[in-house]
């Protein structure tokens, strides 16, 4: 557990600097364009093509992660077939949208947007520019796939980190010359040097050759009958980030609804992307072969301390991000275009989605699990009862009387009960337990100290509040570290005390 944590450690790291150049990014979009059409075309454009990237590719990678391992696969033989059905089917999504580009911009804008030819032209053309960027980022996610069952870990994690700086750099620099066209270069541009880095990495290790094989065996039709649940049950985050942005065309909430569901949802998926990333690219290499040697102990065991370390990290950040969300926005976005009234219709939108942080990240952990047990189609029956059901539902219910505020409450309602049913199922079905090894003493300690943060949080939001924004920022980030930790020692909770204690030798070794 000590090696895999520090893995985690080691990718999480990678994934903090490589999230913040993504996070500049989305800071530079609405420092230059703020809510107007500009900004929810540029967001519009990108979400198809990253949908592909972390739904499809993902999918695919997951599943070729879970066959490879198997003794019965021809891994040489394996390797060109799914590179070769990766390669084709990507690349056949992404002609058939750019085909159809004229009539999907129409199907989003023309009810819901009073657009100029021109601004619909600029639609146009970041479409064009981004989506063959797909074809690239699901081969990136597959040389991903294939460097982590290969533990290079942070091979991945800095391919991710290589795209996100040149995607900011580029975007930026550009944009000055041939304007926001330039989010559309900048998404190709950037995908060639990320897969060029892969390809890279994965020629050294001198293993099976990458090529092109149209033969059709029992492990390739494993592979289709795995990609298409483990895509509705694993691609849940981005799931809900296509129905958002539909849904806020549904309802015609109108301009800027986009771009403050966008701005909203970025800031939450920011710290949970990170940690999720981390583990979930080292963990599930490892849980396929901890069941391909039937180690079900070491898996009970990954089970339940990831989950309570996922408990002790976002909670905490949650219960932070929602009663500095103002101070956040303004910090982090309130630059240039994006104004006061900016921040003060986002605010609400973004208090109902760090609610959300946890369970989301909770799900997708957990339906590593679900894969490493080759049950692909319980997480699937889950996702589509609440991200299509009840979070449908819910957004429709509540459009009227809460606006875009909707669109999160349909998030945040639908995560919780599909965590529930994700836990309850593992525990009867496969004996995975939240609490496995500790004893209610030890949960109740952390549940004291989850509201001990709360109520420091709370009267330190309503009284170190100044008219500076950063004076703000800084002193209520310096409570929120101090509480935290102190309460986490104060209440004895063991992964934070074991953690001090590991740091503490080191130091002292290395003095």
């Amino acid at each position: 557990m000590n090696k895999f944590m520090k893995i985690v450690g080691a990718v999480a790291i990678i994934n903090i600097v490589a999230r913040l150049f993504g996070f500049f990014r989305e800071m530079a979009i609405g420092y230059q364009y703020g809510f107007s059409y500009v900004a929810d075309s540029i967001f519009t454009a990108y979400t198809l093509p990253n949908f592909l990237y972390l739904v499809i590719g993902g999918a695919f990678t997951t599943a070729v992660i879970s066959l490879y391992n198997k003794k019965k696969t021809d891994q040489a033989l394996f390797v060109k077939q799914s590179f070769t059905i990766v390669l084709v089917s990507v690349s056949i999504m992404t002609i058939i949208v750019l085909i159809f580009t004229t009539p999907i911009l129409k199907l989003i804008y023309d009810n819901n947007y009073d657009i100029s030819e021109q601004e619909f032209e600029l639609a146009k053309h970041l479409f064009y520019w981004m989506m063959p960027s797909s074809i690239l980022l699901c081969l990136a996610s597959w040389y991903s796939g294939l460097l982590n069952i290969n533990d290079k870990f942070h091979l991945s994690s800095v391919s991710i980190l290589i795209y996100n700086a040149f995607f900011l750099i580029v975007a930026v620099g550009l944009s000055w010359v041939i304007g926001p066209i330039a989010y559309g270069v900048s998404a190709f541009v950037s995908a060639v040097i990320m897969i060029y880095f892969l390809v890279t990495g994965y020629r050294k290790l001198n293993t099976h050759p990458v090529g092109l094989s149209f033969k059709h065996d029992k492990t390739t039709k494993e592979l289709w009958l795995m990609v298409l649940p483990i895509a509705l049950g694993g691609g849940t985050l981005q799931i809900y980030a296509m129905l958002q942005r539909f849904f806020v065309m549904f309802f015609g909430f109108g301009e800027s609804a986009i771009s403050v569901v966008n701005y909203a949802s970025r800031l939450t998926q920011f710290p949970q992307a990170i940690l999720i990333t981390a583990v979930t690219t080292v963990i599930y290499p490892i849980l396929s072969k901890k069941e391909a040697e039937d180690d079900y102990d070491s898996i009970r065991n990954l089970y339940s301390k990831g989950l309570h370390y996922l408990l002790l990290l976002l909670i905490p950040v949650s219960i932070y991000s929602f009663f500095y969300s103002t101070n956040l926005i303004q910090v982090i976005f309130e630059y240039g275009e994006f104004t006061e009234e900016g921040t003060a219709i986002t605010t609400p939108v973004l208090q109902i989605f760090v609610l959300s942080m946890f369970f989301l990240a909770a799900n997708t952990y957990i339906t590593r699990f679900y894969y490493a047990k080759a049950d692909s189609m319980a997480p699937v029956a889950f996702s589509l009862i609440n991200v299509f059901v009840i979070n449908i539902a819910v957004m429709y219910l509540m459009a009227d009387a809460a606006g875009v505020n909707a669109i999160a409450w349909g998030t945040l309602i639908s995560s919780i009960i599909n965590t529930l049913m994700l836990i309850v199922y593992a525990h009867f079905k496969y004996d995975l337990k939240l609490g496995a090894g500790k004893g209610s003493a030890d949960i109740l300690k952390s549940i004291v100290s989850f509201i001990l943060i709360a109520v420091v949080m709370y009267f330190s939001s309503h009284y170190l509040a100044f008219d500076n924004k950063w004076i703000t920022f800084v002193l209520g980030l310096i409570v929120f570290t101090v509480v935290t930790l102190g309460s986490y020692l104060l209440f004895g909770i063991k992964e934070v005390k074991d953690y001090l204690f590991t740091i503490k030798n080191k130091i002292f070794k290395i003095s």
